[in-house]
């Protein structure tokens, strides 16, 4: 995967506003579900790459250490072998100074080297330094992403719980209206009042059949008073038919 790719993708993903997908799903929790399997994933993929871009940067600045050392031996080596030379140019050995001087600039001609192959690395070096950086800020967006990603899911899945509870209280709640006459404690109210009113009906119909005995027992005792003053006249008693006396004339 190349470094653009991954950036790319990085930036991508760590740029997406996740409220403005979920407003615009079908099914949020099962987007959640999908979007949190893919920044997972992608995490995995994009820390691989960003090992082995470390590893190779890594590589690039052990050589590019390794030069630098090699540009301050070359220079030292070039230093003594100078020194050398006038030495022996001091001592009159002309001969042997040139040698040394000889073996001066094949030392400063390896410096050189080394010098222009530091010139051309340190930049390549830096850039991908840069590059290594920009990764890991993007790699913990990802992965700070994909945080917030697990705390909306959770927060989803809880706030959908609670209100399939919510339903189902007030399912319940419906269910046990005593305002509503079709409900099951409405219709138990109904054959309460039946039953009572059942109760009421025998009260006042054995309550009825009671006067009646009684008002025919009345009845009964004026028809034996009437009995017994056709007697008294049949046999000629004179105050069969006299009107009874008032009250408080006796012993007067």
């Amino acid at each position: 995967m190349a470094k653009q790719t991954i950036l790319g993708r990085i930036a991508q993903l760590a740029k997406a506003n996740i409220n403005a997908l979920l407003d615009s799903a079908e099914d949020p929790e099962k987007m959640l579900a999908q979007m949190v399997r893919d920044y997972t994933n992608n995490i995995s993929e994009a820390e691989s790459s960003i090992a082995q871009t470390i590893g190779n940067l890594r590589l690039m600045e052990q050589d590019l250490e390794e030069d630098r050392r090699a540009v301050a031996e070359w220079g030292q080596k070039a230093l003594a072998a100078s020194t050398k030379a006038d030495e022996l140019r001091a001592a009159g050995d002309a001969v042997n100074a040139d040698k040394f001087d000889a073996l001066a600039k094949v030392a400063i001609s390896k410096q050189l080297g080394f010098e222009s192959e530091i010139k051309a690395e340190e930049p390549t070096v830096l850039a991908q330094q840069k590059v290594v950086e920009q990764l890991k800020t993007g790699l913990q967006a990802m992965k700070e992403k994909l945080a917030q990603l697990n705390a909306k899911r959770d927060e989803l899945v809880s706030r959908a719980k609670s209100a399939k509870a919510m339903s189902q209280v007030q399912d319940a709640v419906k269910s046990i209206d005593i305002l509503d006459p079709t409900s099951e404690l409405g219709r138990f109210e109904d054959k309460v009042r039946r039953q009572e009113a059942l109760v009421r009906g025998k009260a006042e119909l054995a309550a009825s059949s009671l006067d009646a005995q009684f008002n025919e027992l009345e009845g009964l005792g004026q028809q034996t008073e009437v009995e017994a003053r056709l007697a008294a006249l049949k046999a000629g008693s004179p105050t069969a038919l006299a009107a009874p006396p008032a009250q408080g004339a006796i012993g007067s």
